[in-house]
């Protein structure tokens, strides 16, 4: 579903990035990437979601290389930064219309779509609004139904769980099982290491921009650990430098 070779991108001026960074993700895959503030998660996965170019490597989506052909790659992918950056001016429906329109759905499956998950995440009554109305957690919940809207493949998510209350948070795993039941997979960032040792069942973890540990959840996290304390000892063993 996923695959990333060897991939390096720096920044201008600086020697923040990433550095011949190395993953697969398969469908059925809930693959949690951690990593420190400033580790290079969001350089990885704005990479994997054609925002960024790489100085080096490649980046395939269902075997497709994102940097030959980006439109193609996109139109099987989902991307929620960790602040949704949504049109202001635009009222939720008007915003989910126009996600729609750049994806080509069809209006019975919008409509169906909308009404489905706007229920869920009980935004309904404020699709009217305009979004510059919205709280936090209600443009991350109108982000997350934009990103669901064309049924994507890979759903790519910065810090997912942040700004969403109790019973939405809930509501998007189910969401990210039922995408991976039905051949998709999951590549997010996250903070929150104990819904990610619960929810996925692969994890990578990043520091100063070097991958130094990823694989399966239950063979990077053995019994009697949790993943909080491996990814403590990771970060702050100084061989991994």
């Amino acid at each position: 579903m996923l695959t990333i070779n060897h991939v390096t991108k720096h920044y201008k001026g600086s020697n923040k990035g990433i550095s011949d960074i190395s993953l697969t993700i398969q469908p059925g895959d809930i693959y949690a990437f951690i990593g420190h503030n400033g580790a290079g998660k969001t350089t990885m996965l704005k990479c994997v979601a054609g925002i960024h170019n790489m100085d080096m490597g490649e980046i395939l989506i269902d075997g497709i290389n994102i940097q030959k052909d980006p439109l193609l790659c996109k139109q099987k992918i989902a991307y929620i930064p960790d602040n949704p950056d949504l049109y202001e001016y635009l009222t939720g429906i008007q915003y989910l219309s126009f996600i729609a329109d750049i994806f080509k759905v069809t209006k019975l499956e919008r409509e169906q779509r909308i009404h489905k998950y706007a229920a869920d995440f009980e935004i309904t009554e404020s699709l009217g609004d305009l979004i510059s109305t919205y709280s936090h957690g209600m443009k991350q919940k109108l982000a997350i139904i934009s990103a669901l809207i064309h049924q994507p493949k890979l759903l790519i998510l910065d810090e997912p769980f942040v700004g969403l209350d109790p019973k939405a948070s809930v509501l998007l795993k189910n969401i990210m099982h039922k995408i991976c039941d039905e051949g998709g997979a999951i590549f997010f960032s996250t903070h929150v290491l104990d819904v990610a040792e619960k929810l996925c069942n692969k994890v990578a973890i990043i520091k100063d921009g070097i991958l130094v540990a990823s694989g399966n959840m239950e063979t990077i996290v053995k019994p009697g650990q949790s993943l909080e304390s491996i990814f403590m000892e990771v970060i702050t063993d100084d061989t991994t430098d």
